[in-house]
């Protein structure tokens, strides 16, 4: 579970703390931009670590570990899936300047996927920890 939280952690922090505060304070776009891109860089080789430890964890044969795999592994892949594009095939785009808007939204986008896709694995964690917590009323 410590792996989901800080996956979604890390994509909230970076992308709706950090990177806003940069282009609010650093004195031009451009090197708001450049810096932003170094730490969604970053923040990809996070989202992978994440994902590969999750994905790991997903392997053991107790039943408990695969009723979460069985629902949480397909948003770990897609999250996973996601960060790797938009570094690979969106980033280089953005970069380059070229159609800055459409690449732009569309990374955009998908950041907002795999912070979703994030938010559903912490979920479907949390969720199935408390569950296991539960005990019914006490009788004193």
């Amino acid at each position: 579970m410590l792996a989901a939280a800080l996956w979604w952690g890390s994509l909230t922090t970076t992308g709706f703390i950090v990177v806003p505060l940069l282009f609010a304070n650093l004195p031009s776009p451009a090197l708001a931009g450049q810096t932003a891109a170094k730490l969604f860089t970053a923040q990809t080789w996070v989202a992978l670590a994440c994902g590969m430890l999750l994905m790991m964890s997903s392997r053991t044969r107790s039943t408990a570990r695969m009723d979460w795999a069985a629902g949480a592994l397909l948003f770990v892949f897609a999250g996973v899936l996601l960060a790797l594009l938009a570094e690979f095939a969106v980033a280089p785009r953005i970069m380059a300047r070229e159609n800055l808007k459409l690449w732009h939204s569309l990374g955009s986008g998908m950041y907002l996927l795999q912070w979703l896709c994030a938010g559903v694995v912490l979920w479907k964690l949390t969720d199935r920890s408390l569950r296991g917590r539960e005990t019914g009323p006490r009788r004193d």
